[in-house]
This record gives C-alpha cells, structure tokens and sequence, in this order.
C-alpha cells in the first residue's frame, strides 16, 4: 500500500501532465469539430426531454420536479459510468507510455477523471438551465452539493482504480463491467424515484449507487441528503481505497507484463 501511496503522490504532482493527455485526448476526439464536445450535451439533452416526456406522462410525474430530477440523474450517472468504463482499459490503451517510460500509474487513471469531469463541465449547463426555469425546492440545499461531489468523485475514483488493475491481467473483465453497468442503470433509481418502488423496495435500499447519486442530486433538487446517504457514501470512500491501494501497491510492479 505504501508504493500505491507514493505513486498516487507522484501523480498528483505531475497534474501537468495527465490534464494536458485529458484534454489533448478530447480535442483529437472532436478535431474538426465546430459544436466540439457540446455535441454530447446536445444527445444527452435530447436523451433527457424524450425519457422525461415518455416517463413523465407514464409514472404521472410533476414535469417541474421530475425534468430536473431526471436531468442531474442522468448527467451524473453518465459521468460515474464513463470512469469506470474508461477506466477498464486505462492501462491497456496506455500500453506503450507503460512499457516505456517510467510513470507512476495513477497518472492514467487520473488521466479517465480529468476527461469525464470536462464532459461533465459541459452536461452541467443543461442541469443549470433546468434549475433556473424550475428552481428547487430549497436552496439552501445547494452548498451540499460541493462536499456531496466530492464524495461521488472519490468514489468513482477508486473504483476506476480498481477496474484498471484487474482488467488488465483478465481482459474479459471490460466487456463484463460494461453489461454489469447497463443492468445497474435499470436498477437504480435514475428515471424513477426511489419512493416509486414498493414491492421491491431493497432493490433501491441495498443498492450502493443509489447513495452515490444521491449524494450529488438530493442538493440539487432542493433534498437535504439523509445521513444514511453520507454515511454509506464516505464508507464507500474508506473501504474502497484502503482496497484499491492495497492491491495497486501489490500488482503494480506486473501491470508492464499484463498489458
């Protein structure tokens, strides 16, 4: 764990380096581009008004509450899937820099964070226009949202962490994540409310997600977060990493030969 530390150091202070890759990496993505990365704001705001007409009229849904309920649901889930998918292949994709330049390996899962919180940067604007055409509930909720970040980030951190340590030595493992996540998107309460589920009301209670979406949604939608929901999401954060450490600062001398 104690070279996991020090490598997460390392990379740290070569922020330099891993935003330049990040942001390098969006503009070859969308070279030549005029709307650039707005692109994706453009397909998740239309993702957004069909889901939100069609499951709004059929749960018989408040479009004032539901709209933006829906919007930062979808935003942050889109974000929190990304990592951890991008992540499965951090290494892999970064196969050459690995082989032969001495970097520390956090550094490319730093790399994940970076781009998505970009994306996310531009998605955010569509929550923005929502609370300012149907406000919140309470906005003094809205402070919580800073601290409530913070956790769902560190969270999805560890996680991507995780993914890319494992997937490189099993290479099934991506294709896996990515069906696993799909399920976990019906599974958690994004284009429902957790209170619409009465009979399988522990697929929503035992679902760990849901806290870390709700972390960053019940301050935007004027929700003071229960303290169920931050304790299960800095749980989350101290178990998490004490395993993603423990197990990069053990394997992290094979991941040249894995990948």
């Amino acid at each position: 764990m104690y070279f996991a530390i020090n490598d997460l150091y390392a990379s740290a202070v070569r922020w330099r380096l891993w935003t330049l890759l990040g942001w390098l990496e969006i503009r070859q993505r969308y070279a030549r581009s005029r709307v650039g990365p707005f692109w994706l704001t453009i397909s998740t705001s239309v993702m957004i008004t069909s889901i939100g007409l069609v499951y709004g009229t059929l749960f018989g849904q408040n479009m004032r509450e539901y709209l933006p309920f829906l919007a930062v649901s979808i935003v942050f889930w889109t974000t929190f899937s990304q990592i951890v998918n991008e992540g499965t292949v951090a290494y892999i994709s970064s196969a050459n820099y690995i082989r032969q330049i001495s970097t520390p390996r956090s550094v490319f899962i730093f790399q994940v964070i970076w781009r998505n919180t970009i994306i996310l940067a531009h998605n955010f604007i569509l929550i923005v226009i929502l609370l300012v055409l149907f406000g919140t509930k309470d906005y003094r909720t809205l402070p919580l949202f800073i601290p409530g970040f913070v956790l769902f980030l560190l969270n999805a951190s560890w996680m991507a962490m995780l993914v890319a340590l494992v997937s490189a030595r099993f290479r099934d493992l991506p294709q896996i994540i990515a069906a696993m996540l799909q399920v976990a998107f019906y599974v958690t309460p994004i284009i429902y409310k957790p209170t619409a589920l009465n009979r399988f009301k522990w697929v929503v209670t035992y679902n760990p997600l849901t806290y870390l979406i709700s972390l960053v949604r019940d301050p935007l939608t004027g929700v003071f977060p229960s303290a169920i929901t931050w304790g299960v999401g800095l749980s989350l954060v101290i178990v998490g990493w004490a395993v993603a450490l423990f197990l990069t600062g053990r394997y992290s001398k094979r991941i040249p030969y894995w990948v």
